[in-house]
């Protein structure tokens, strides 16, 4: 039984040396030091030991097995460190390299247009203003010679938040807000998003 010992700690050294994976070694592990295992087959046959013998070669398969525990830790804790290491190398990022780009959308024709007229009317002393959206019957209308049950009102479809308040259906009424506030000469242009029914042409393009 002995020799039985012997044989499993020397192959088992031996396979220690090769074995590189976790894998591996945890196949090794359960052959030797599982339920099934080949010292487990050994401390069953102890039964057949005369019984002044038992104590002793209890203690020798116990020692076995703590040194090819401490053994198999000790590969065990080897073999992690370089699959780590690997990992580590693997997943290595270079920061000099360039990143991934997102995709980028591209401006709506509208907007290409838009602002090649800023620029332009910019570029020749305008100032580009804006104005609210939700803008009073006064200045949409009433200051744009508009009154009221004047047919034009009827053509653009308004909508009206209540009496006095709507979305505007021009960008007039910014024009009307500077004229009231500023002093000649006033060089002004409003671009901006408005409300009103208009058939679509050459100059007209509901978006």
């Amino acid at each position: 039984m002995q020799d039985q010992l012997k044989s499993i700690r020397e192959h088992v050294t031996e396979e220690l040396k090769t074995i590189q994976d976790s894998g591996a070694l945890e196949q090794l592990r359960v052959r030797v030091l599982g339920k099934k295992g080949e010292l487990t087959a050994i401390l069953r046959g102890m039964g057949k030991l005369p019984a002044e013998e038992r104590p002793k070669m209890g203690q020798i398969v116990n020692e076995t097995r703590e040194k090819l525990e401490q053994a198999i830790d000790e590969a065990a804790s080897a073999i992690r460190a370089r699959e780590k290491e690997y990992r580590l190398k693997k997943e290595t990022i270079d920061v000099t390299l360039p990143g991934a780009t997102r995709a980028a959308g591209s401006l709506h024709p509208m907007n290409i247009v838009l602002n090649d007229l800023l620029d332009i009317f910019t570029g020749m002393g305008f100032e580009a203003v804006e104005g609210p959206e939700i803008e009073y019957d006064h200045y949409n209308f009433e200051l744009l010679n508009l009154p009221k049950n004047h047919p034009a009102r009827d053509a653009q479809d308004t909508f009206y938040v209540d009496d006095n308040v709507v979305l505007r259906t021009h960008t007039s009424p910014v024009q009307a807000r500077i004229m009231t506030t500023r002093k000649p000469p006033i060089r002004i242009v409003s671009p901006g998003r408005v409300y009103r029914a208009d058939e679509v042409d050459a100059t007209h393009s509901p978006v």
